[in-house]
């Protein structure tokens, strides 16, 4: 399982939100290239960079920091936040992003979102399914996590399965920033579902499932690997302290 911090900028700054609200913004460095670095040298690979600034904005705003980060370390960078054009995505790999994550274009304009795949393929575009959970098993919320659509997590995800994503980071937002562990049984359901019978001889193909939300303790890690999850996205654990990066580093070296 791949261990992936992730980076949310807002005015070029380091910042984390709760459960999504920018009013909750807390500045945690005002460089994310040094944030960058510190993960590389503990042997991270792989980064999230969350261009908040650009999931208000609609549109791509952070680039020149993703470019920095990018052509500074040798980290593999998935890219998200307000990608809605081609023109976007192609700032966006131009500027070093590995993957790009799409959300809210998948749900409101599910055209474009599946011309990606297509055009860039499965390996470079990740689904961003962020749900508020309800007894249902959850809604897709939207551009920045400001709106809740009407489509729910499971049907979302199995429909962009049968159409070539294979990548899928799924944030339950009631745990975003909270500490107070991941959304286990949803990622679970996710991953028992989360295969596709392709067309040539019957062959499946598994959901490569990013969990995100809620991590605070190192212990969670190795219950994700467990189950199933091909990543998972560390935030505030890392900033607060609650996880260290020797921990992290042992974790990867192990793995």
């Amino acid at each position: 399982m791949r261990i992936i911090p992730a980076i949310d900028i807002i005015d070029g700054n380091c910042v984390r939100l709760t459960k999504g609200d920018y009013n909750t913004k807390k500045i945690y460095n005002e460089n994310p290239l040094e944030i960058a670095k510190q993960f590389e040298a503990s042997g991270i690979e792989h980064l999230h960079v969350v261009d908040l600034d650009g999931a208000k904005a609609k549109h791509i705003v952070n680039y020149r920091i993703l470019e920095q980060i990018a052509s500074k370390t040798s980290l593999k960078i998935d890219f998200g936040g307000g990608l809605k054009s081609d023109e976007d995505l192609r700032i966006a790999f131009n500027s070093g992003a590995n993957q790009i994550t799409g959300g809210s274009i998948a749900v409101k304009n599910p055209n474009v979102f599946e011309q990606w795949i297509s055009k860039f393929g499965a390996s470079k575009i990740i689904l961003g399914a962020d749900f508020y959970p309800d007894a249902i098993g959850g809604k897709i919320a939207t551009n920045g996590w400001q709106e809740e659509s009407n489509l729910e997590l499971m049907p979302f995800i199995e429909g962009y399965l049968k159409k070539g994503i294979q990548y899928v980071i799924c944030t339950d937002i009631s745990k975003d920033g909270m500490l107070e562990g991941p959304s286990f049984d949803t990622y679970q359901k996710i991953i028992n579902k989360g295969q596709v019978t392709t067309d040539n001889g019957g062959a499946t193909r598994s959901i490569k499932l990013i969990a995100s939300g809620g991590i605070s303790t190192f212990d969670e890690l190795p219950k994700l690997a467990e189950m199933g999850c091909e990543g998972v996205i560390v935030g505030k654990a890392i900033y607060e302290n609650k996880i260290s990066l020797k921990q992290l580093e042992t974790f990867v070296l192990n793995n």
